[in-house]
């Protein structure tokens, strides 16, 4: 089964209905990863883990400690998300589905917006 997930104006066939994007917290430094699952016209936020805390990046309260990262099942339902492309972090996002993996946001810019396309 392949998903269409629009980024930005670009359409990006996903092998599956689930990605994850991860991310460098552009002021702690640290790694970010979310696993998000594609549900019609929504976008489902299923999982989350950091690498440690900090400014704006705190674990959920029901967070675990798991090989150095705090995991947590948040239960999150959006229409689209929007990442912001400053070019603090020296890198912007990888979204990976199964084994192909993106790097979007690398230069700063425009906000980039990912929404599942439309049937």
């Amino acid at each position: 089964m392949s998903v269409c997930l629009l980024l930005g104006v670009v359409a990006l066939a996903l092998p599956g209905a689930d990605f994850t994007l991860r991310w460098t917290h552009s002021v702690e430094k640290t790694d970010w990863v979310e696993q998000w699952h594609i549900e019609g016209p929504h976008l489902h936020l299923v999982g989350a883990a950091v690498k440690g805390s900090g400014a704006g990046m705190d674990p959920a309260p029901d967070a675990r400690l798991d090989s150095g990262w705090w995991v947590w099942n948040p239960d999150v339902r959006l229409d689209q998300i929007t990442l912001a492309a400053s070019g603090a972090t020296g890198a912007g996002w990888t979204l990976c589905s199964q084994a192909q993996c993106h790097d979007i946001g690398a230069t700063p810019g425009a906000a980039l917006t990912l929404r599942p396309c439309k049937d």
